[in-house]
């Protein structure tokens, strides 16, 4: 047999490929990740060897062992210190000492005191609260979306930054690269004339490299003088004032002030020194801010590829495990963790009210599917599942025992919870632990509860479309 030249190269071609896969299945084995995960990208290898081998550069990789924020770049973060004998005169349940405790061990925060809180579920009401604030500032603006629009509101929030900018404000913008993928660079070039400083988080371009193009800044954070945060969901788009083709999005948002929103500043300080090279110490970004005996506390979680654990899902699995009356929980998509999953079937099945809300609609059809799954074997357990049907929930909320509630950016699926940057409020007070029931069970009205009998009907094409997509799930 005489070999071609054409022969040679498609055989080396394909040996070369062989030994990426057995390299890159080498890699997962010894990384000891969770075996529906590893499982998910060696069948995925194996089976379409070429997409899996580009699917895995691009989606597979597990930064969270490399850091993608080292700690010694962290650390170069001035951090206000806080008194840790706040604790000494608070009187908190077990159950929440015990989530205190935790993300003082996990992730090393502290606890803070909130002086005032505001939800609001609505973005009307998150906007004009915010847009209000903007125009009060007097130092300095902080922000970082997910997403910011150029659409109308976009541009609203873009002329009202240059002109604070101007006024002599000092102004950060954070947005995540493939999250802010519409903002027109002649928009971000009128911004830094301005004089507001805009950064990119993780962008994806070939001098850079497109490996961590699965790790985003899933983050909405707002900090205004250092005396005013805001978190939760809801990133800046006109859907959430006047809706898109899913109708109005209904979402959860936080104001706060106290000292909490020195964590929140920290938060923000941190990600600006992995954007921007240069750590930012000026004790101005902390005013002093007056002690409030009010009892309301809380704390500021991150959780991502930066921290050693996955520190927001760890403190929900906590929540429903120290559950002893109810747990209601908002989500837009649930692709549980396995820990996620035996947390909520074991607090149904021993007596504790656990409801999970989900959008009827949804906006990312592949991961609806794979949503729906999961469903059968909760209601079994006896955890009651309802679709919300006005318009697209958008929200991530829990609430727990009228104690402890947790407000952000962080779904309830595993791409939050293992390969997003997230931040969550989790705050320890009753009133805003009763606000978030009353709110839960508003929505409730707008629901429909799904029923064993006949959800088991669903047709089997529908049946192995869900469970085709939920192998999916690790990397969806």
């Amino acid at each position: 047999m005489i070999w071609t030249a054409s022969d040679i190269i498609y055989w080396v071609a394909v040996a070369f490929i062989i030994y990426m896969i057995v390299s890159v299945i080498g890699v997962i084995l010894l990384e000891n990740r969770n075996p529906l995960n590893s499982l998910t990208w060696i069948l995925i290898l194996i089976l379409l060897p070429v997409i899996g081998l580009i699917l895995y550069f691009f989606l597979g990789q597990n930064f969270r062992r490399k850091k993608i924020i080292p700690k010694r770049s962290i650390k170069k973060i001035a951090v206000q210190p806080i008194d840790e004998t706040i604790n000494a005169d608070i009187v908190f349940p077990e159950e929440t000492k015990k989530i205190i405790r935790l993300f003082k061990n996990n992730s090393k925060t502290p606890l803070y005191e909130i002086s005032k809180i505001e939800i609001h579920t609505t973005g009307k009401e998150t906007f004009d609260a915010l847009l209000k604030d903007i125009e009060n500032a007097t130092n300095h603006i902080h922000i970082e979306f997910y997403i910011i629009e150029d659409d109308e509101l976009g541009s609203h929030l873009r002329n009202l930054l240059m002109q604070k900018a101007q006024q002599g404000v000092r102004v950060r913008v954070i947005y995540d690269y493939v999250g802010g993928w519409k903002l027109k660079k002649k928009h971000i070039r009128s911004m830094i004339k301005a004089g507001v400083y805009i950064r990119p988080f993780l962008p994806v371009h070939p001098s850079i490299g497109f490996s961590k193009i699965n790790y985003r800044n899933h983050r909405k954070l707002v900090v205004i003088d250092g005396k005013i945060g805001y978190t939760g969901g809801i990133n800046v788009a006109d859907r959430y004032l006047k809706g898109n083709q899913l109708g109005m999005w209904r979402d959860t948002q936080v104001r706060l002030e106290g000292t909490i929103v020195y964590g929140m500043q920290n938060a923000f300080l941190v990600d600006w020194y992995f954007v921007d090279n240069k750590p930012i110490k000026a004790k101005k970004y902390y005013p002093d801010i007056p002690q409030n005996n009010n009892g309301k506390y809380g704390q500021v979680v991150t959780s991502g590829p930066d921290t050693d654990w996955e520190n927001i899902m760890q403190g929900i699995v906590t929540m429903i495990n120290n559950a002893q009356e109810y747990i209601y929980i908002h989500t837009p998509y649930f692709l549980p963790t396995e820990s996620v999953q035996t947390a909520l079937e074991t607090a149904a099945l021993s007596g504790v009210d656990v409801r999970l809300m989900l959008p009827e609609k949804s906006d990312v059809k592949l991961v609806s599917l794979a949503s729906q799954s999961y469903l059968q074997h909760l209601i079994e357990a006896n955890v009651r599942v309802y679709f919300y049907q006005n318009n697209f929930l958008h929200s991530k909320a829990i609430v727990v025992d009228n104690q402890i509630s947790t407000i952000g950016s962080a779904n309830m699926d595993i791409r939050s919870y293992e390969q997003n940057f997230e931040l969550n409020v989790f705050i320890y007070d009753q009133d805003t632990a009763k606000q978030l029931k009353r709110f839960f069970k508003k929505d409730l009205k707008l629901c429909r509860e799904l029923k064993l009998n006949s959800w088991k009907k669903r047709k089997k094409s529908k049946k192995i479309a869900e469970s085709l997509a939920r192998l999916f799930s690790p990397i969806l």
